[in-house]
């Protein structure tokens, strides 16, 4: 395994005989053991990857905006057609691979690392949410993630660190990620899509600490999410228009607790 799997292999070859959710589970590497149980809102701790697999505390929404954030860093899709309950009930998700595979994965850069982690949480998707997608592009307005006037101020990782997170609510901690990463951790705390300007193409370690819209601010939760990011991270959200690509949820099922 040393490249992401190219998306649509399956769906080529049967020329669109298997529903999406078979083509997306064929698209293998796949989680090997997967728990989803219900979660508690006042528990809630967000999206952490592990070095073996994922924990995760949040909505079917954010397992989507994670499992389809694009690799390339130019744009980042919103969601629609998703019903009310994948976006407000939470679950706890534990899902962990095999040993060759997590010894696979970290062998790889760190962005064919993130995209072969998220074909895993796709399949995962398609398999236990029985989610069925398609993308239409539209133009919206978005944020511009850009470096700030300050300069950039986010630590390049050792090449061969493995890729990292932890996020809750007003902090997000990363070891060797990508700025797509940064990216789909902070898609649900702005009200518009974000795009990446900034042509950073590393893996980099960061922490970062802010006070959510709604909240009061104090010494320990940090200043608000647009000046965390410029004193903190040495970037900056600037208005902008751009083509999105939007995900349009077809089908999708609350699924069986193990």
């Amino acid at each position: 395994m040393t490249a992401p799997i190219a998306f649509g292999l399956t769906c080529a070859a049967q020329a669109g005989a298997q529903s999406q959710a078979n083509d997306v589970a064929a698209r293998l590497p796949a989680f090997e053991v997967v728990s989803i149980r219900p979660g508690n809102a006042t528990d809630y701790s967000g999206y952490r990857q592990l070095p073996d697999g994922l924990s995760v505390d949040g909505s079917v929404m954010d397992l989507v905006v994670n499992a389809y954030a694009p690799s390339d860093n130019t744009r980042l899709q919103t969601v629609s057609g998703m019903p009310e309950w994948a976006r407000s009930v939470q679950f706890h998700v534990e899902a962990k691979m095999d040993a060759d595979t997590a010894t696979a994965l970290r062998k790889l850069p760190g962005e064919q690392e993130w995209k072969q982690r998220q074909l895993m949480l796709q399949a995962l998707l398609a398999d236990r949410f029985k989610l069925k997608i398609h993308h239409e592009t539209k133009e919206q307005a978005v944020y511009a993630l850009v470096v700030a006037k300050g300069g950039f101020k986010m630590k390049t990782s050792s090449a061969d660190a493995p890729s990292m997170s932890t996020g809750s609510n007003g902090r997000y901690t990363a070891t060797a990620m990508a700025i797509g990463g940064l990216i789909g951790g902070l898609s649900g705390s702005v009200d518009r899509p974000i795009v990446d300007k900034t042509g950073l193409t590393g893996s980099y370690n960061f922490t970062l600490k802010w006070t959510p819209d709604g909240q009061e601010e104090t010494v320990e939760s940090g200043p608000p999410l647009f000046t965390a990011l410029q004193e903190q991270l040495g970037l900056k959200l600037e208005l902008a228009k751009a083509p999105i690509d939007t995900i349009v949820v077809d089908h999708i099922e609350k699924p069986s607790e193990n």
